[in-house]
C-alpha cells in the first residue's frame, strides 16, 4: 500500500493509542490521534498522543527519519495526526509507571498532519477543574476530550447500558411517550411550544410522562419504563438542569413493597458493577415526619453520626420562662448534639447562631459539656436533674456541645436544625464519605398549604394515592392525609421518588376537589385521564431516577453539570450555542405570536 497525502487506508489506524503493551515490541502500527503535549529533548521530539482510550508516546528521531523529524517541529497541543512506526521498549529509567501504555513507545517513520488546532484558551488536562466553569462550558468540545470527563460520561453510558438490561429482564418494555404534549399543573413552569398549524395554541415539553405511562397501564402493557428527557422551566440550583433524563418505569398489580425489591435488587446490582461495591438490602425506611424530626430533612444523610432531639419534657421542667410558655402554647423545642463542639470559641458559637437566624430562627441556644458539666447562658435555668436529663436525651457526650431551638411550627424547627446539621458536619468533617447510606422516606403529606392561593396543592402530584386509612380524611382534614409517594435517598440526595397511584375515578375526582379543581376545570385538564380511569384501571404505581444525579454520585462529582455532555449554565444558556437566542420577525409571525421582550440580535 501506498503513501497517500490524504487520510485513506494507508493512515488508518491499526491500533488505539491506549492499547499498546510490552508484547507489541517490534509491530509496524499505525496511531490516529490528538497531540497532548510535544517535547524538544536532545533532538529527539517526543510527543504524547492521545485519543479517547489512553496515551501512547511517539518518538520523532532525526537519525531515522530527518524529513519527518524536521516536519514534526511544527506539531502543536491537540493537532490531530496518524503516525506509523514500530514499538519499541522505552530506555531503562524513562518508564511511565502511571501510563498503562508506559512501558512502551512508537517510533515514528512517517506522520500525515490531518488536521491543525487554534491556540488553545486552556490546557487539556484534569487540571482544567481550575478552569472558570464558564470558559469550559464555552468550550465544551475541548473540556469533554479531558480524561475525567471522557471517564464520567462513558460510566454513564454502563449505568443506562445495565438499567435497559436489567428491566428487560424483568419483563419491562421500552415504550417512547410524547415529547409534544399538554401543559398540565405540576407545579414548576412548563416549556411551551407553539403550533403552527393550530394558531394561538401551544405545546408543552414534558415535565414527566406521568399521565402516559399510568393510560399505557391502563393500555394492559404491564411493565414500561423509558430513559427520557424531561423539562422544566425553573429558577435553576446547583443540581438543576432545564432539561434532565430519567429512568422512568411504571408497574401494575404492584404495592409498594414490590418497588421497593425491585429497586433495592436494581441498586445493588448497580453498584457492584460500576463501583464494585456491596449495597446491604432491604433499604431502611422511615416515614416522612420520622425524618424530618430526627434529622430535619426529607433527604436526610445517614453517613452523620448525629440527629435532631426533643427537648420539650428538659425544658417544659425548667426555670427557662420563655421555653416553658412556648411549650405551653404547644410549640417545640429541639437539640442538635456536634461532637467535639465543646472546642467551639466564643466566636464560633456566634457564627453558628448567625447561620441559624440567616435560617429564620429567632435564637439558638448553645451548651458545651466540659468536665462532666452543661456550659451555657442557659445551663442555670437546668437544675443538676434536668441537666443529666439533657445529656442523656442527646446522647452528649464530653467535649460536646448541642445547639438548642425553639419554635411553634414543627416544620420550621425541623428544617433550620436540618440545615444546620448538614452545614456543621461539613465545616467539621464529620461526614462519613467511604459509606453509601440508601433510605426510602415513605408516607409524605399528600397535601400542603399553598398560602398565596389560599388553596391545598399535591406535594408530588394529583395522581397520588391517598393511604388507604387516610380516604375518610379527604373530606374532613385534608392536611392530615398521608399519601402512598416513596422517595429512594443516598447520601443525603434524593435519587428518585415516585408512588401507587390513584386507579378509582372516584378517589382521583376527590382529590381534585381537595386542590379546587372545578369538575369542568378538571374535566378541561385532565379529562382524558379520567375516561381512561374509568375503563378498567389495574393498581398500579411507578418510580423515576434522576439520571445526573445518580451518575454525579457514582462518578464521585459535585455537579451534575460534569457528568452531562452538554448542560445549561444556572441561567438556563448553552454558552457554547448560544441558545436560547432571539429569532427572527418572520418567524414569530409564522407563530402568530408577538413578543413584548425587545433584545437585539448579536
Amino acid at each position: 500500500m501506498s503513501r497517500s497525502e490524504h487520510f485513506d487506508a494507508f493512515w488508518k489506524r491499526t491500533e488505539m493509542c491506549g492499547a499498546l503493551r510490552l508484547e507489541d515490541e517490534g509491530r509496524q502500527v499505525v496511531l490516529n490521534g490528538w497531540v497532548r503535549r510535544r517535547r524538544d529533548l536532545g533532538g529527539l521530539i517526543f510527543v504524547e498522543l492521545w485519543d479517547n482510550t489512553g496515551v501512547t508516546q511517539v518518538v520523532f528521531n532525526p537519525e531515522i527519519v530527518p524529513e519527518v523529524h524536521e516536519r514534526a517541529k511544527t506539531l502543536r497541543s491537540e493537532y490531530v495526526i496518524s503516525v506509523r512506526g514500530k514499538v519499541g521498549k522505552r530506555p531503562e529509567g524513562t518508564v511511565n509507571s502511571s501510563m498503562k501504555t508506559g512501558e512502551v513507545e512508537v517510533v515514528v517513520e512517517d506522520f500525515l498532519l490531518l488536521s491543525p488546532a487554534a491556540p488553545l484558551p486552556f490546557e487539556i488536562s484534569d487540571a482544567t477543574d481550575k478552569v472558570d466553569e464558564n470558559l469550559r462550558l464555552r468550550y465544551r468540545y475541548l473540556d469533554l476530550r479531558r480524561d475525567k470527563m471522557q471517564k464520567n460520561l462513558r460510566i454513564r453510558n454502563r449505568i443506562t447500558r445495565y438499567t435497559r438490561d436489567f428491566l428487560a429482564q424483568h419483563g419491562f418494555i421500552d415504550i417512547e411517550t410524547p415529547m409534544l404534549t399538554k401543559s398540565t399543573p405540576e407545579g414548576a413552569r412548563d416549556y411551551l411550544v407553539p403550533s403552527r398549524v393550530n394558531p394561538g395554541t401551544f405545546f408543552a415539553l414534558p415535565q414527566s410522562p406521568q399521565i402516559f405511562k399510568q393510560i399505557l397501564m391502563i393500555s394492559g402493557f404491564d411493565r414500561y419504563f423509558q430513559i427520557v428527557k424531561c423539562f422544566r422551566d425553573e429558577d435553576l440550583r446547583a443540581d438543576r438542569q432545564p432539561e434532565f433524563t430519567q429512568i422512568d418505569m411504571e408497574m401494575s398489580f404492584i404495592d409498594e413493597e414490590d418497588i421497593y425489591a425491585l429497586i433495592e435488587e436494581y441498586m445493588a446490582g448497580l453498584f457492584e458493577e460500576i463501583a464494585s461495591v456491596k449495597i446491604p438490602t432491604p433499604f431502611r425506611r422511615m416515614e416522612y415526619w420520622e425524618a424530618m424530626d430526627r434529622f430535619g430533612s426529607d433527604k436526610p444523610d445517614l453517613r452523620i453520626p448525629f440527629e435532631i432531639h426533643d427537648l420539650g419534657a428538659v425544658f417544659k421542667e425548667s426555670e427557662f420562662a420563655p421555653f416553658k410558655e412556648l411549650i405551653d402554647k404547644g410549640g417545640f423545642v429541639r437539640g442538635l448534639p456536634l461532637p467535639g463542639g465543646a472546642s467551639l470559641s466564643r466566636k464560633e458559637v456566634s457564627l453558628v447562631e448567625e447561620k441559624a437566624k440567616k435560617l429564620g430562627a429567632n435564637g439558638l441556644a448553645c451548651f458545651q459539656l466540659k468536665e462532666g458539666k452543661l456550659k451555657g447562658p442557659l445551663a442555670k435555668f437546668l437544675s443538676d436533674e434536668l441537666q443529666q436529663r439533657l445529656i442523656e436525651t442527646v446522647s452528649l457526650k464530653e467535649g460536646d456541645a448541642c445547639f438548642v431551638l425553639a419554635d411553634l411550627d414543627r416544620l420550621t424547627v425541623s428544617q433550620i436544625l436540618g440545615q444546620l446539621r448538614l452545614e456543621l458536619a461539613k465545616e467539621h468533617g464529620l461526614i462519613n464519605s467511604g459509606k453509601w447510606e440508601f433510605l426510602w422516606v415513605v408516607h409524605f403529606p399528600l397535601f400542603e398549604r399553598d398560602e398565596e392561593e389560599n388553596r391545598w396543592v399535591a406535594v408530588h402530584h394529583p395522581f397520588t394515592s391517598p393511604v388507604l386509612e387516610d380516604l375518610e380524611l379527604l373530606e374532613s382534614n385534608p392536611q392530615k392525609v398521608r399519601s402512598r409517594a416513596y422517595d429512594c435517598v443516598l447520601n443525603g440526595n434524593e435519587v428518585g421518588g415516585g408512588s401507587i397511584r390513584i386507579h378509582d375515578p372516584e378517589v382521583q375526582e376527590k382529590v381534585f376537589e381537595c386542590l379546587a379543581f372545578s369538575r369542568e376545570e378538571a374535566r378541561k385538564r385532565f379529562g382524558f385521564l379520567l375516561d381512561a380511569l374509568s375503563s378498567g384501571t389495574p393498581p398500579h404505581g411507578g418510580i423515576a431516577f434522576g439520571v445526573d444525579r445518580l451518575v454525579m454520585l457514582l462518578c464521585g462529582a459535585t455537579s451534575i453539570r460534569d457528568v452531562m455532555a452538554f448542560p445549561k449554565t444556572q441561567k438556563a444558556q448553552c454558552l457554547m450555542s448560544g441558545a436560547p437566542s432571539v429569532v427572527s420577525l418572520d418567524q414569530l409571525q409564522e407563530l402568530y405570536i408577538e413578543s413584548v421582550a425587545h433584545i437585539e440580535e448579536d
